[in-house]
């Protein structure tokens, strides 16, 4: 008799005698999503939720001495927000052709205990120049995170189901924005610690909380549904099946190239998503940073 769970069908050969032939077994769909989704969302929301956190967080630094501290006047303030996104967005695309050629779990992992390695020495910055300078680096090393992070959901989504978890995954701005002003808010209350002001604190803490964190993710990253070892081999190549269906491969062996990344501006698709995107992301720095822009007059 054929096991729970399989079907069996009959085959002939050339002498027309019955061959039992093993089929696949089914394989509960919605269950394996949701084992997928505990796999692969929580992890990459936390680590966006803290690049999220600590990009922004400056605006609380600026409520608690940043400026008179590092004697900071007029545009200052205003340019070392800017320099964040200048090598964020320049180095955005070599990012992920580096996180292409390595692994999602190494890759991203590094990404977050640099930028808050660095996250912690912009609480030890004793200059203008200081300032910038991290926050520069954390551009560098944050610029791959986010669409990063996308990047993998769609290697383990069709299309249809992976919108849903884009959606939930930006959603999780919103809890930063919230949980960031409140974590401060708490720091704060430390000024004056062995010396430090709170805006340090802010900084050093938050810092510290993601590279432990980026420890953890080293471990619970997943990669491509190639490397699931996670899953059953039957579940694993059922997954594979459904994404080669939907889009042609889950992109695991695929080779990256700078001619297929010049090909990608040129799809309107894409250039006008970026677009759209302008509006959520807007509204999504906007309050976080609002802080900032009153503390620089």
């Amino acid at each position: 008799m054929p096991r729970q769970g399989s079907r069996q069908s009959e085959s002939y050969d050339e002498k027309g005698e019955v061959v039992p032939v093993r089929e696949t077994p089914s394989i509960d769909e919605r269950r394996l999503l949701f084992k997928i989704d505990i796999h692969v969302l929580p992890i990459i929301t936390l680590i966006y939720v803290l690049a999220f956190i600590d990009r922004v967080n400056i605006g609380n630094a600026v409520l608690f001495g940043l400026p008179d501290d590092l004697h900071l006047r007029g545009w200052e303030l205003n340019a070392a927000l800017a320099v964040f996104f200048v090598s964020y967005v320049v180095f955005g695309v070599p990012a992920n052709i580096l996180m292409k050629k390595t692994k999602p779990h190494i890759f991203l992992s590094l990404s977050m205990f640099s930028f808050g390695f660095v996250m912690i020495m912009q609480g030890l910055v004793t200059t203008y120049g200081g300032l910038v300078t991290t926050r520069f680096l954390m551009g560098i090393f944050e610029a791959g995170v986010y669409p990063g992070c996308f990047y993998l959901i769609g290697m383990w989504y069709v299309r249809m189901e992976a919108q849903k978890r884009f959606s939930f995954f930006f959603s999780s701005v919103s809890l930063a924005g919230a949980f960031g002003g409140l974590l401060a808010s708490a720091i704060g209350n430390m000024d004056g610690l062995r010396g430090y002001r709170a805006w340090r604190w802010i900084f050093i803490l938050e810092g510290l909380v993601t590279c432990v964190c980026a420890v953890l993710a080293f471990f619970l990253i997943v990669d491509f549904p190639e490397d699931g070892k996670w899953l059953g081999e039957e579940e694993r190549d059922f997954v594979i099946k459904r994404l080669a269906d939907d889009q042609g491969d889950s992109g695991h062996g695929e080779k990256l190239t700078w001619r297929g990344v010049l090909n990608a501006f040129k799809n309107w698709n894409l250039i006008l998503g970026g677009l759209m995107y302008f509006g959520p992301a807007i509204s999504g720095y906007g309050r976080p940073l609002q802080k900032f822009t009153r503390g620089s007059h």
